[in-house]
């Protein structure tokens, strides 16, 4: 589990999050959603260690991860995956030399070891046999299947997505959230997305936390969202015609029970 408490970060005294507290529990996908520069990017580079907090603590399973020494912050980032908006794959490299990338820089596994984990993690997110591929001659979301088995090689316990939809189409967002949701279910991985997808939001959001201008306005699951009264948040997801139609159905639903039981 990861534990956010009362962190504060600011620019040249410019308040960019302001005593932002929340729980990523282990075994869910934990969504941060907000407008653009509400500060979800800024929340989770402090969480990953690339900025350092005004004050506040980042608890990683019961330890604060900036009053880790250089060694213990070391082994802790070997455990955090990461895939990228862009999936960030180096296009002079193959599909498996993408992949195999954090096993050469981190382990001493033997080149058959080493296969063999590809092989593993390509089967994983239905990727067999686009190992000698490269970048260029696959599709935006093989790219993104690609992204994930590197971030889940070294067998993570923490994985990082940054808008993971990003310039997918629809048919295929719903695929790769179904593969997120999969992997942190059958791993029991603390997963967090940061995503603007409201459908994203709807399938797989286990735990949501809300930032508007700086601050937590509100966290629930997806089933919470539907009923929510914040005004903030309302403002911000009903600008999405999925989430509107949604709060509709449930509405109707309710309905249709509340008759039922009269």
């Amino acid at each position: 589990m990861i534990e956010i408490k009362n962190i504060r970060k600011s620019f040249d005294d410019k308040v960019i999050l302001e005593s932002i507290s929340a729980e990523m529990r282990p075994g869910k996908c934990n969504l941060i959603i907000g407008a653009s520069g509400s500060g979800k990017t800024v929340l989770t580079k402090c969480i990953v260690g690339l900025f350092q907090p005004d004050s506040g603590e980042i608890i990683f399973n019961g330890s604060n991860m900036f009053a880790m020494n250089k060694h213990e912050r070391k082994e802790l980032r070997q455990q955090i995956g990461m895939l990228f908006q862009g999936s960030a794959l180096f296009d002079s490299m193959t599909v498996e030399e993408n992949i195999a990338f954090p096993l050469d820089m981190f382990t001493n596994l033997t080149l058959p070891e080493k296969r063999k984990r590809v092989n593993e993690v390509l089967e994983r997110v239905n990727l067999v046999d686009a190992n000698k591929k490269y970048p260029a001659e696959i599709s935006g979301g093989m790219k993104k299947r690609v992204g994930i088995a590197r971030a889940i090689v070294l067998n993570p316990k923490y994985l990082f997505c940054d808008e993971p939809n990003s310039g997918l189409d629809p048919q295929t967002s719903l695929l790769i959230d179904k593969l997120i949701k999969e992997i942190t279910t059958e791993y029991q991985i603390t997963t967090i997305v940061v995503t603007h997808d409201m459908n994203s939001v709807m399938e797989i959001g286990d735990n949501i936390v809300y930032l508007h201008e700086g601050k937590k306005q509100w966290e629930g699951s997806n089933k919470d969202i539907i009923y929510s009264k914040n005004e903030l948040l309302n403002r911000f997801i009903f600008a999405s015609e999925f989430l509107q139609d949604a709060k509709q159905m449930r509405m109707i639903e309710d309905l249709d029970n509340k008759n039922k039981l009269q």
